[in-house]
């Protein structure tokens, strides 16, 4: 662990300036560099700052008491030890809620590579090792002083990507998480168009009302699963964060990328697009990482893009991504 923070240090202080001020495509660190190291966690984070990501993302959900937790999901049990902690405290559906426990007991929770539940075998068999080390979660706050502290240390500004998760469901059990995080996201000067965030949620809805009814500032990044009417996001966004399999299709026959219209449309409204997610060890079909890179960047122009693996992002954005 020593080795790891040393060489942190190192790529933090010896590296590039970041190249989001150049008009070039903006790196996104998603979930941290979780290539690497358990996704969520602090060290993760770290390491991404390292690598140059010109944005880190931060996952948002609620804690029993309020705390906004910075994990991918609603539930704890695919990168926690909470089932062993906490047995008895699952719901009737077998699984173990953020927003049944309290900080305090969270804190308690050993975090790891993430992880099927049922067979305790990792996602990504090739990355960090589950239940190594030592991992915990950690909220909003602590993230956001983190990469705000090494703004300050290093001289960078590297901007942040919160994405308020499942609102309707925090609705319905009686939680408003978007004025949570939009309160802890003013209380650390991020108010304007003009800070260095990007604030992203899948629900349509959701996202309307944070621009109109909670009157954000912020820019808004409407995130997408499945082709949605450009013009009508540009009303309220200033972008859309697709999957990349519906922007790059499938293969012709002579095993090159088949290219959807959804970023020429987009483009065509002003909107940016920043499509999830990059995984040098779970490419899609028949496609190398260049061939990827070249696609996303060189042909369609994506103006950004969530990578696990931000290093490698970041070495592709600068000597490969034609100048504008």
């Amino acid at each position: 662990m020593k080795k790891l923070v040393a060489t942190v240090i190192c790529m933090i202080l010896g590296g590039c300036m970041s190249i989001f001020s150049q008009n070039l495509p903006i790196n996104i660190a998603h979930r941290g560099a979780c290539a690497y190291l358990p996704e969520h966690t602090l060290p993760a984070k770290a390491l991404a700052y390292g690598m140059e990501a010109d944005f880190i993302e931060q996952d948002v959900v609620l804690t029993k008491d309020n705390h906004a937790l910075v994990i991918h999901d609603i539930h704890l049990d695919t990168v926690t030890d909470v089932a062993n902690r906490f047995p008895g405290r699952a719901r009737d559906d077998g699984r173990y809620y953020a927003l049944d426990f309290t900080l305090a007991e969270i804190k308690t929770l050993k975090a790891c590579e993430r992880f099927e539940p049922a067979s305790g075998t990792a996602v990504f068999a090739g990355r960090f090792p589950v239940w190594k080390s030592d991992f915990r979660l950690h909220t909003l706050q602590e993230e956001i002083e983190l990469i705000q502290g090494l703004n300050k240390s290093t001289g960078r500004n590297i901007g942040i990507y919160p994405e308020i998760k499942d609102p309707a469901w925090h609705l319905e059990q009686g939680r408003d998480i978007s004025k949570i995080v939009l309160q802890i996201l003013e209380e650390y000067g991020y108010k304007t168009a003009q800070d260095n965030i990007y604030l992203q949620c899948f629900d349509f809805a959701e996202l309307k009302r944070i621009k109109n009814e909670l009157k954000c500032e912020l820019k808004l990044i409407q995130l997408i699963e499945e082709d949605c009417d450009v013009a009508e996001v540009a009303s309220y966004a200033v972008g859309i964060g697709p999957w990349i399999k519906q922007i790059i299709t499938g293969l012709d026959k002579d095993g090159m990328p088949v290219i959807s219209d959804l970023v020429a449309r987009a483009h065509q409204h002003k909107l940016m697009v920043h499509p999830y997610t990059f995984r040098a060890d779970a490419l899609p079909e028949g496609v190398c990482t260049e061939l990827l890179l070249d696609t996303l960047f060189n042909k369609i122009g994506v103006d950004g893009i969530f990578s696990d693996f931000p290093d490698v992002s970041r070495k592709f954005i600068r000597n490969q991504v034609k100048k504008p």
